[in-house]
């Protein structure tokens, strides 16, 4: 029998069989989205670097200290891995300045696959990550961009509005009656599991929504049957919204962006559905209500 022929021991199957398993640097791995997204790839037998400022404990994941603007420790966290989850330092107007240097390296030590988690509201080569979602298809042959509409996660914890909720019960925005499509963190997860560990990359923008567009005022009424308690939605000018947000803690520029996206919600931006969870995963994506009854205040 020719050699070509004769089949590879066990043991030299069974290594090139771990060797093709997807080795994957989840940024912001103890976020909302990389939390989840980490308990995913590990259950899916991937090797994960779960990468974050204090080289938190991920269960099934191996730890490592990751700072955005230390570029000291970005070499240890590319160490072995030919894909990232990309989440872009939170609350920097351009995180292109230390992203797009991190994206070289990165290159450089061998990652084939990079997933960036951006936003519905932010298009490629507009501000902010989008001039990262510009460059990135001109740095790897395999990529995706996640553009999620808003968290339904932002009403609880400690985001403003969950604060607000369980202070004064009310949620406050400057969106009028706009309307957006709501989307489950798990469910945004489950998109980045699949761009990141499919055959094929999907070298696109996904936008990502839940199954309905909703106002701030059906999403009070929801919360408030959900929850037992009276939920109001209150309307602010641009300007009120800005100066709440600054009022709570949030940078001065950081603030004005989100007053800028509630008006662009307002006049229409972010009414929309897309099938992206579906399509992608193969199952619906989680509702608004499921969220409510489901997840804590």
């Amino acid at each position: 029998m020719p050699d070509s022929l004769v089949p590879d021991p066990p043991a030299t199957t069974a290594r090139r069989t771990a060797r093709r398993r997807p080795a994957v640097l989840v940024t912001g791995a103890t976020g909302t989205t990389g939390s989840r997204l980490v308990a995913r790839l590990t259950a899916l037998g991937c090797g994960v670097r779960a990468a974050s400022r204090r080289a938190a404990p991920v269960t099934g994941a191996r730890p490592v200290r990751f700072d955005w603007y230390d570029p000291a420790t970005h070499a240890e966290a590319l160490r072995g891995v030919d894909r990232i989850y990309l989440v872009p330092p939170v609350g920097d107007r351009d995180p292109a300045a230390v992203v797009l240097p991190f994206l070289d390296r990165a290159r450089a030590a061998g990652v084939r696959r990079v997933v960036l988690l951006s936003s519905s509201a932010i298009a490629r080569g507009g501000p902010a990550v989008g001039r990262v979602h510009d460059a990135l298809p001109g740095l790897f042959d395999e990529w995706a961009v996640l553009r999620p509409s808003w968290f339904m996660q932002n009403f609880g914890g400690e985001h403003v509005h969950a604060r607000s909720i369980r202070g004064d019960g009310v949620i406050a925005t400057a969106t009028g009656d706009g309307r957006v499509g709501f989307v489950d963190a798990t469910d945004i997860a489950a998109v980045a599991a699949h761009a990141l560990t499919d055959r094929s990359a999907p070298c696109t923008d996904l936008v990502v929504t839940g199954p309905e567009a909703l106002s701030y005022d059906t999403v009070a009424a929801v919360l408030t049957r959900a929850r037992g308690r009276t939920v109001m939605h209150q309307r602010l000018s641009h300007e009120q919204y800005r100066d709440r947000l600054a009022a709570a803690g949030v940078p001065g520029e950081f603030a004005t962006l989100l007053a800028d996206l509630d008006r662009s919600v307002a006049d229409g931006s972010e009414d929309r559905t897309t099938d992206t969870v579906e399509r992608l995963t193969g199952r619906p994506p989680r509702s608004f209500l499921t969220y409510a009854r489901e997840e804590p205040a």
